[in-house]
């Protein structure tokens, strides 16, 4: 059965869960985890797109832990392209850079390796959710620091009422499915 764009993204968003007050309160969590967990709903995930960037010139795929890694891991693989993972400081080997940036209730600091790309290389960041933008926004900045550039970024989830999509630019940003 060959489905729209439109159709998966509406069979995964039925099957994720709101959960109220986490992880603190005040915050309603959306919940990947059932569409990871059900083969079909997250092969439609990463089949959304694996579509949107098989055609695109794009030399490998960034994302952010750690749902970012499930997804973007996949898709990377479907890509037959690199990985590479951003992370919490501490947790990457090499030489790294660091960019600090707020969440929705807190803030954090993301590392990349120093030598993950070639100069110019073409990259895609894949992540869950696109909430208040400072994650995306951060890895984007890590991206050029180390001299990717950043071609678009994709979300499979887009929390609208956020406005995240205002602090990443004139970077494309797409959402496979909008709240």
């Amino acid at each position: 059965m060959n489905l729209t764009e439109h159709e998966k993204a509406n069979k995964i968003k039925a099957a994720i869960h709101d959960i109220p007050d986490f992880p603190q309160p005040g915050i309603l969590f959306r919940d990947i985890t059932p569409v990871l967990a059900d083969k079909e709903l997250f092969h439609l995930a990463v089949s959304i797109f694996a579509e949107r960037y098989q055609k695109q010139k794009i030399d490998k795929i960034v994302a952010v832990e750690a749902r970012g890694f499930i997804l973007g891991a996949a898709l990377a693989y479907a890509l037959n392209i690199g990985f590479i993972p951003v992370r919490k400081p501490g947790k990457l080997p090499r030489q790294t850079f660091q960019e600090a940036y707020n969440l929705e209730y807190g803030n954090n600091t993301l590392e990349i390796h120093a030598d993950c790309f070639k100069p110019g290389q073409r990259v895609v960041i894949i992540d869950d959710v696109l909430a208040t933008g400072g994650t995306a926004a951060a890895t984007a900045q890590l991206v050029q620091r180390v001299g990717g550039e950043v071609i678009e970024m994709g979300f499979l989830l887009e929390l609208q009422f956020l406005e995240g999509r205002n602090k990443l630019g004139t970077t494309p940003v797409f959402s496979a499915i909008k709240y």
